[in-house]
């Protein structure tokens, strides 16, 4: 089988937020058909809602892991729907708080646009939670049709501040 390289992007902003990205990680690396490249650290950073910043919110931790896969890109979010679901993930409100969420960013250089499904993220070169824990274990990576993440991160209006913990591997 062919393996296809991608990036998550994982973030909490209820509960045990660190527990549970660290949780989350191990349930990513558990699946067959998934090997765990890389694992950022953890930044800090306000949730952002349909109109912007909300301070009231309980601020999210925000993590990107690498991995190689078997999955095509609908089991692959069937996969990380799954997980998202054993930690108590809801969605009634778009873009509510939540428990864990994660997206998938980039599947190798594909472009996916279906109603369940855009590749590479449609707002990932747009978020600080996500460029930034990136540019850690990637420095060089591309968003595809957007640019080097590095650069794309100087432009954020967010702001990921590091989070004191240890990887999340």
């Amino acid at each position: 089988m062919i393996e296809h390289p991608a990036v998550l992007a994982l973030g909490s902003n209820l509960g045990d937020r660190e527990l549970t990205l660290r949780q989350a990680v191990r349930d990513i690396s558990a699946l067959d058909g998934i090997v765990l490249v890389a694992a950022s650290g953890i930044v800090e950073t306000t949730a952002l809602k349909p109109d912007g910043v909300d301070p009231d919110a309980p601020p999210y931790l925000n993590a990107v892991v690498t991995i190689r896969t078997t999955f095509e890109p609908r089991a692959l979010l069937a996969a990380v729907n799954a997980i998202e679901a054993g930690h108590g993930r809801v969605r009634d409100i778009r873009w509510g708080d939540r428990t864990l969420d994660i997206d998938i960013i980039s599947f190798g250089t594909l472009e996916l646009d279906l109603p369940e499904l855009t590749i590479p993220h449609p707002r990932a070169a747009d978020r600080a939670f996500v460029l930034a824990p990136w540019a850690q274990i990637e420095p060089n990576a591309i968003i595809v049709g957007r640019g080097r993440i590095t650069d794309l991160l100087e432009h954020t209006e967010d702001r990921a501040v590091p989070y004191p913990s240890e990887t999340l591997l």
